[in-house]
């Protein structure tokens, strides 16, 4: 226990909740606060796939923690792995040394969940960090290289296929800037290759929808513009196997490629240390209105890895998207910040709506709680405003800005470079 006036904060995850959670209580006297992460940089999910297509680099999505949090007097950062929770004993045992804290809070976000299968785990690509969207390009990349010096035209259609399971927000908007490059872009750097040689790309999802959590109008617009791409959209379908370049779908067909996309699920995850019963729903640790874990006084979740059922409106737990997880960090700060818990407000979350863009000038908006439906050019231009304002500085700003106003003019990129790390044993 820290013996100082100041109570320690230790806050597990440095994503959207928990550098919001962060920048309340940046400036307060009654606390000391420890970031901790597994990297040493806060990157922006919703954009990941721009990089794995190569239309950013990973620093216009990216910045390091240390140079977020410099000025703030009372907060310091920790790289490390979360490895247990001990609880009884205030403290956390991390993959470099321990810590132990007045107040814990897990803002540890979700992880891929390849639903116990073991192949498509192996072999699929997923989409969840930095280094998957780094992979994905390596491999988007070197199969278009490999595929010029294939004479068999089986073989070629196998390396440029792409299946990508999921048909959410990150599925959809991936699937559109791949059939956006294969007409505007790889013709021209691929000449070796035709038309015919690029293959296909399908989207996958076991439900009837693309874009399930979005209005019928969205929904029907999406699918409609990523036909008109080229996308093959297969509904009520999921992929059961991953094989010998074979895709194995719940419907008895198959689909020949080496390129499976994985963006069809994540759950939260899990530490050691939290009882069974500490968890509910998609592995989400389970809280009161307040986000605090049910079983413990002092430890607290929010964002992805929190299931709050007591908002009347969500009674079955929240969606986990970015404003959640904002708003849940608010929340809890504005509450750490007040003198007493009598004055603390339970959590209830105030839809935004919802968005994603399917291609250049192709985009989709739903208002809150689906007042009003925006697509086309005019939703291209939302979601471009509202994802340059949630980078974490306006440097990051400016490069997406750039790279944005280049791809709209020229329909090109400039980051497709095969960059793999040197194999050191």
């Amino acid at each position: 226990m820290n013996t100082d006036k100041k109570k320690r904060i230790v806050v597990i995850g440095g994503g959207f909740a928990g550098l919001e959670l962060i920048k309340k209580l940046k400036h307060s006297p009654a606390y000391e606060v420890i970031l901790v992460d597994l990297n040493n940089y806060n990157f922006f999910p919703p954009l990941l796939y721009q990089v794995a297509s190569g239309f950013m680099e990973p620093s216009a999505i990216s910045y390091p923690f240390r140079k977020i949090l410099r000025g703030k007097e009372n907060v310091r950062f920790r790289l490390g792995a979360l490895q247990q929770v001990i609880p009884e004993e205030n403290r956390v045992e991390l993959s470099n040394g321990s810590l132990t804290y007045d107040i814990l809070v897990m803002a540890t976000g979700t992880e891929t969940n390849f639903f116990g299968n073991e192949n498509v785990q192996k072999w699929s690509l997923p989409m969840k960090t930095i280094g998957d969207a780094l992979a994905l390009r390596n491999l988007v990349f070197t199969r278009l290289e490999r595929a010029t010096r294939v004479e068999d035209p089986l073989h070629r259609k196998k390396l440029l296929s792409f299946v990508i399971a999921g048909a959410g927000p990150t599925g959809v908007e991936l699937s559109g800037i791949l059939a956006e490059m294969r007409k505007n872009i790889l013709r021209k750097d691929y000449p070796e290759l035709k038309k015919e040689d690029l293959g296909d790309i399908y989207l996958l999802d076991g439900q009837d929808s693309v874009l399930a959590t979005m209005s019928d109008k969205t929904q029907h617009y999406t699918k409609k513009k990523l036909e008109g791409l080229g996308v093959i959209v297969k509904l009520d379908t999921l992929v059961q196997d991953f094989k010998e370049d074979t895709v194995y779908l719940s419907d008895g067909t198959t689909l020949a490629s080496k390129n499976l996309i994985w963006a069809a699920g994540v759950s939260a995850k899990v530490f050691d240390g939290f009882k069974k019963e500490d968890y509910g729903r998609g592995r989400r640790l389970k809280t009161n209105a307040f986000n605090r874990l049910e079983a413990y006084n002092n430890i607290f979740a929010i964002g992805d890895t929190a299931l709050l059922t007591k908002d009347p409106a969500y009674p079955d737990g929240h969606p986990q998207v970015a404003q959640v997880a904002l708003q849940q960090a608010r929340n809890l700060g504005d509450n750490l910040l007040k003198k007493t818990e009598d004055q603390w407000q339970p959590f209830q979350y105030s839809d935004k709506g919802s968005m994603a863009i399917i291609g250049r000038n192709k985009a989709v908006t739903d208002g809150p709680k689906e007042k009003f439906f925006i697509n086309g050019f005019l939703a291209w231009c939302i979601w471009i405003f509202v994802h340059i304002m949630s980078l974490v500085n306006y440097r990051n700003r400016i490069r997406a800005l750039y790279d944005w106003i280049g791809y709209y003019f020229h329909k090109d990129q400039s980051f497709r470079m095969i960059i793999k790390p040197r194999n050191v044993k």
